[in-house]
């Protein structure tokens, strides 16, 4: 099965290169682009202040970090967690940038460019033009928004994890045909692993009967051979 970790990071500001830092970090493992049980959530002290502009977005204050760890003491989980895998981010160049300025001030190796994959091109090469951020997609695939009063970097993770099977045309794997329970109209279904809910559709007498009449019209239709 192929693994990717999906990831989010809430920070102090917009720009590690002038000292911001990152508070808040989240990823979830996919396997086959679906999201299992595996996640990693941690609360990180910046060792500076938070500016109440980013309080704003995130809602969290450097009094709600106290005792929280330093990066350089998580920065060892985080690489454990990502392992080799592909990482996926929403605008992932941004937290890249952050992670690597944290991984350099620990001592550690940057992120290699090339496990990037950013959610955010990919929605812009599927809707050019329009609102590609998490909220406008989350809207646009009807998934549910109503628990993200602030940034927050696992609900962030969870909801991505979301858009992100819409954006890959994840919902079609492992798409199987199965009778309902007359044995007698197909029904599209979606067989799925982790929490995911099978959403049976099947074919109002309406649809039917219009079909039916469509066809009808047609000279030789392979549907009645």
């Amino acid at each position: 099965m192929s693994r990717a970790v999906l990831f989010d990071t809430e920070t102090t500001g917009l720009d590690p290169l002038t000292g911001d830092r990152v508070i808040e970090f989240a990823g979830i493992e996919l396997l086959n682009d679906l999201p299992t049980d595996r996640f990693l959530h941690l609360l990180i002290h910046p060792e500076r202040d938070i500016p109440p502009e980013a309080s704003r977005i995130h809602g969290m204050t450097l009094v709600d970090l106290e005792g929280a760890p330093k990066f350089a003491a998580v920065a060892q989980q985080i690489i454990d967690f990502f392992g080799d895998a592909p990482l996926i981010a929403h605008n992932a160049p941004f937290d890249f940038g952050f992670l690597d300025a944290e991984f350099s001030r620990a001592g550690l190796p940057k992120l290699d460019r090339s496990r990037m994959i950013d959610s955010l091109a990919l929605a812009k090469e599927r809707f050019p033009g329009m609102p590609n951020s998490l909220d406008a997609l989350c809207r646009r695939f009807d998934i549910d928004l109503s628990a993200r009063t602030t940034h927050n970097a696992l609900l962030d993770c969870k909801l991505l994890a979301e858009v992100y099977v819409e954006l890959t045309g994840g919902r079609q794997r492992g798409l199987e045909l199965a009778d309902d329970d007359q044995g007698s109209i197909p029904v599209a279904h979606y067989v799925a692993t982790g929490t995911r809910t099978p959403r049976p559709i099947t074919l109002s007498e309406d649809a039917l009967a219009a079909h039916a009449a469509f066809v009808g019209k047609m000279k030789e239709p392979v549907w009645n051979s």
